[in-house]
């Protein structure tokens, strides 16, 4: 396909300096997708099956449309849900299971109260006094099959959890009709990968903030502006699994004369105030690596044993800059990240919740 072909179609062919792989990029689910493909000549051919998968989720999880099943089922009160978005709702309950709740997607009416009640883009300074806290309760939902039941008052939001979710699908679709070399798909820089990797791996640069700047360093993701070139970014290499980061320093607003963030704390209804401005993890899928990325700003001091005892490579900044990692994730530039082949999530999606 040609570079016109691709810009009608919204992506845009991106160069990083070498021909063994071919990338683009495009804007979806309000941030940044790519995908990289080797051999280059297969990338054409993906782009319309990670558009679909893309598209899908958008219409199934997306609370910022209002045709969305999400937004409908919310409005409506409606109780039977398509197989994808019970499959997106089944995945964020498990991970409200497996990490004790600290990642919960009935936060919705928590953000809704806070001012996250559109696109981040919409969103405007508020003076307003906050309402009272919207109670979150992952327990109170019961999903059989495809048949859901949601509480009153109960409102869903899927991020921390979807935009893996929908990475997953997307690398697993894109390498199903490859069927040959490999794939990476990145949304807003969580990343899933299928298929065999390059020699020594994808290099995926790791910085501290979601800015969405290409960049031609880093081949698996976009770059993360100004932060980029400091002394916390590190590109490490990664070959299979997923790879996410939560961080608080992004998606801010202010809401009655106080800066807010997009990660809540389920307990308070408020956004997480731990010791960590950022933290990327490394695991079986993409959808597992948000949701423990999710859960570890919500735990404060107790992530990184937290992280540690399920094995999953991690990489902490504090609020002052300082780095932590757990077992697994390198200190050097450029060295092998590994996650554990072990699915901790679906051990816990064998069953309704």
């Amino acid at each position: 396909m040609s570079a016109t072909g691709l810009v009608q179609r919204g992506w845009s062919r991106i160069g990083v300096g070498t021909r063994a792989v071919a990338v683009a990029d495009r804007d979806a689910l309000g941030t940044t997708a790519r995908i990289v493909a080797w051999p280059p000549a297969n990338l054409p051919a993906l782009l319309s099956v990670v558009d679909a998968e893309l598209a899908e989720l958008d219409a199934q999880a997306s609370r910022f449309r209002a045709d969305s099943e999400i937004s409908l089922l919310h409005a409506t009160g409606t109780s039977r849900v398509s197989a994808g978005l019970a499959d997106a709702i089944r995945t964020a309950l498990a991970a409200a299971a497996w990490t004790g709740g600290r990642c919960d997607p009935t936060v919705g009416g928590a953000l809704i109260n806070l001012g996250y009640d559109r696109d981040f883009a919409a969103i405007e300074p508020d003076g307003t006094p906050l309402p009272r806290h919207a109670r979150a309760d992952w327990r109170a939902v019961r999903l059989r099959a495809n048949e859901l039941t949601l509480p009153e008052g109960l409102l869903l939001d899927l991020g921390a959890t979807a935009k893996g979710l929908g990475a997953d699908r997307a690398a697993a679709a894109a390498y199903a009709r490859a069927d040959e070399g490999g794939v990476l798909v990145s949304l807003g820089g969580d990343l899933a990968v299928a298929g065999r990797p390059p020699a020594g791996g994808w290099p995926v640069l790791i910085a501290d903030e979601h800015q969405q700047v290409r960049s031609a360093r880093n081949l698996a993701s976009p770059g993360q502006g100004a932060a980029a070139e400091s002394e916390i970014a590190q590109q490490i290499r990664f070959s299979r699994g997923g790879l996410a980061t939560s961080s608080v320093t992004c998606r801010r607003w202010v809401r009655a004369g106080r800066t807010m963030h997009h990660i809540i704390d389920p307990r308070t209804g408020m956004p997480a105030d731990g010791p960590w401005r950022t933290v990327t993890v490394a695991a079986a899928t993409c959808a597992e690596a948000n949701a423990a990325a999710t859960a570890a700003i919500v735990a404060g001091d107790q992530a990184p044993g937290w992280l540690a005892l399920h094995g999953l490579p991690a990489r902490l900044i504090s609020h002052d800059g300082q780095i932590s990692r757990t077992p697994g994730w390198p200190e050097a530039e450029d060295g092998p990240v590994r996650p554990p082949n072990r699915s901790w999530l679906a051990a816990r999606m064998g069953t309704d919740q």
